[in-house]
């Protein structure tokens, strides 16, 4: 099992904050075991959380990566992990993405993501990447270096000046958003947004919502280990 994730409710200068996040690694479990253990750690420490939380997510992330290659200095160099997180803070989300696991919100009952998947092909990270002097090249599929499916992560020393953990972030007015989805590329390689809605617009509890949506995967032929979260926001 390479993928680990995270629900947990803290208070942070005075104020409740929920966090939620998925981590799937490749290379072995170590880098997305840490970053269950760290990145929220990391985060609700940074002295502008509550006050600038986009810069406080963006620099947090940065400074989890950097931890993490300083401390893993004798483990595997091909060792990684996505993060896709989402931050409820008040009346906000704020949704952080690294890698190709994906969040989509139900709102109004459509399927809305959150996040955009960070696929070598993707033209703004392939340019990102040549520009930073790797490359990419097809090896059954997209990959950096040819080796890596995935063009951000966090870990991969062996290509860390292409493959970067800085997050593209979305934030979203709790208002009018039903559910979210946060799930592994195992989940959405099968499984479209709308249908993944679809699915468990009537599911109420959200455990057994995310375990219909994993059940459904490999009844699709997914082979990948997969993890998934549901929240469910109260409307009223």
């Amino acid at each position: 099992m390479e993928d680990f994730f995270e629900t947990r409710i803290s208070e942070v200068d005075g104020q409740m904050v929920a966090f939620f996040g998925v981590y799937d690694g490749h290379g072995g479990s170590r880098t997305a075991e840490y970053l269950k253990n760290n990145l929220f750690k990391n985060l609700s420490a940074h002295p502008d959380f509550t006050k600038d939380t986009k810069t406080a997510i963006f620099e947090a992330f940065k400074q989890t990566d950097e931890n993490y290659l300083n401390e893993e200095k004798g483990q595997q160099k091909d060792a990684g992990s996505t993060a896709s997180t989402a931050v409820l803070l008040g009346d906000r989300l704020l949704v952080a993405n690294v890698g190709d696991s994906r969040v989509v919100a139900s709102i109004a009952g459509s399927a809305v993501p959150l996040s955009d998947d960070h696929k070598p092909d993707r033209s703004d990270e392939r340019q990102r990447i040549e520009e930073a002097g790797g490359f990419i090249i097809w090896a059954g599929t997209w990959r950096v270096g040819g080796v890596l499916a995935v063009s951000r992560a966090f870990g991969d020393k062996l290509l860390k000046p292409y493959v970067v953990a800085e997050p593209e972030i979305q934030e979203e007015e709790i208002d009018g958003v039903d559910f979210i989805i946060i799930a592994s590329d195992g989940l959405w390689n099968v499984i479209s947004n709308k249908d993944a809605v679809a699915l468990v617009q009537d599911v109420t509890d959200a455990e057994a919502a995310a375990r219909k949506l994993i059940k459904e995967a490999y009844s699709r032929g997914s082979s990948d280990n997969i993890t998934c979260v549901v929240v469910r926001f109260d409307s009223s």
